[in-house]
């Protein structure tokens, strides 16, 4: 019984625990509030280094926020194409003129220059450019934070890998700040994006599809998973297998007596 007991506070000591990796899965999430209010005053700069914020870019237009890092080793830049081509199926809908389009930066350590650099080098890689009214913008941990806590959107920094995990999705707000709902994915559908678009014009939310989130975290392009998930994996299988292990030494010490 010693030894059962010994083994078992081994694996579920705070220090097994401790060395548990970052877990992305449980630290980016979306907390679905069609309705909820988003501080649209809150202060923000654009890619030119001038104050700005969701109010005066949305010019009482419906807003289509996606959270981003402009400074992204893995999918964002992806997300904002994906976004782009979703409106730009929009036929009788334009970015600026019905609507505003918002990269909206997430990490306070981004300044307007890796904003800037983000999407001059999107427009080089989209044949048909990005909207000419999209709008990057930075901000500091306060007012970045106030409106993703509005929003639900929650995102975590690693600081064993310098990266933050955060999911890919897109909020589409009315004009008065609120939210309509969240297209998930890199890629929102164009039917899905019109018909926010028309629910945000007419001021109307709620109603929403629980869809699997994709993160922003670590991602190998090659092998198209994540890598630290892999490890997390391994370690939880570790803390089983020697729980495992004790659970027989026991058995047979009782089959033995």
């Amino acid at each position: 019984m010693r030894l059962w007991l010994v083994l078992l506070l081994i694996a579920l000591s705070p220090a097994a625990w401790a060395a548990a990796p970052f877990d992305p899965f449980g630290a980016a999430r979306i907390d679905e509030r069609p309705g909820a209010q988003v501080p649209l005053d809150a202060r923000l700069v654009d890619a030119r280094g001038r104050p700005t914020s969701l109010r005066a870019i949305g010019q009482g237009k419906p807003i289509v926020l996606t959270p981003v890092l402009h400074e992204c080793p893995n999918i964002c830049g992806v997300t904002l194409s994906g976004v782009a081509d979703a409106l730009a199926a929009q036929d009788d809908l334009r970015a600026g003129r019905d609507f505003a389009v918002v990269a909206f930066g997430i990490d306070p350590e981004e300044r307007p220059a890796d904003a800037r650099a983000d999407i001059g080098r999107l427009a080089k890689q989209r044949s048909d450019g990005l909207p000419a009214s999209l709008v990057a913008t930075v901000g500091d941990a306060d007012q970045l934070h106030a409106v993703t806590d509005a929003l639900g959107y929650h995102y975590a920094f690693d600081p064993r890998i310098g990266q933050y995990a955060h999911a890919a999705a897109t909020a589409v707000l009315t004009p008065d700040g609120r939210l309509v709902r969240w297209l998930y994915g890199l890629s929102p559908d164009p039917a899905q994006m019109r018909e926010a678009l028309a629910d945000a014009e007419a001021g109307r939310t709620g109603g929403f599809l629980k869809q699997l989130i994709l993160l922003c975290y670590h991602y190998d392009p090659e092998t198209g998973t994540y890598s630290l998930l892999i490890d997390r994996v391994v370690r939880y299988a570790g803390i089983a297998t020697v729980v495992l292990i004790a659970a027989l030494i026991l058995f047979l010490r009782r089959r033995s007596a």
